[in-house]
């Protein structure tokens, strides 16, 4: 199936000279949705994969389906001040400013092994975030899953050392679907 004929172009958005990728079409399209979560839980399936930890909120979306797949444990990462429970805290910069992300405490264990999940990777400031967090529970990134990446933004190379995989890579070559 090609997942980019269910991920819709719109330019101009949230500001002039931005096309974001819409994923709404994907998500209503039940065999599409089911698809990414098949090809993700093919990939992940039988690494050991304890904890699957999505980034909010898009990521939540197919972080927790595929949690249930692996037969390993969903965790949130919340904007700051979200939880309710004691938590590790990140910040990360942004292009004017900062923000932080959060996961509860009690979340991991040392030694799990985790997969980090995010719907789009651009700048790759949270996800790096998260991937400290895991790091400083003393669990272990298996790796970082988006379903696109945004190649000219350079969000891979920021997210150095972890293993990424991108489903759908926008760049030079508009689309790219990555093998699966």
């Amino acid at each position: 199936m090609d997942l980019t004929a269910h991920i819709r172009a719109v330019p101009d958005f949230p500001q002039p000279g931005i096309l974001f990728r819409d994923i709404t079409p994907l998500l209503a399209n039940p065999e599409a949705f089911a698809e990414v979560i098949r090809r993700l839980a093919g990939r992940y399936r039988g690494r050991g994969i304890r904890k699957v930890l999505g980034i909010e909120s898009r990521g939540f979306v197919f972080a927790a389906p595929l949690a249930l797949e692996l037969q390993a444990g969903f965790i949130p990462v919340r904007k700051q001040g979200k939880l309710p429970a004691a938590t590790r805290h990140r910040s990360y910069a942004l292009e004017y400013g900062t923000a932080a992300v959060e996961v509860h405490v009690d979340a991991l264990d040392p030694g799990d092994r985790v997969l980090i999940v995010d719907d789009l990777l651009a700048t790759g400031g949270t996800a790096r975030a998260a991937a400290e967090l895991v790091e400083e529970a003393g669990a272990r990134v298996e790796e970082i899953a988006f379903l696109i990446e945004l190649v000219s933004l350079g969000g891979r190379e920021r997210l150095q050392p972890w293993e990424i995989h991108a489903m759908i890579r926008y760049g030079a070559a508009e689309p790219d679907s990555m093998p699966q």
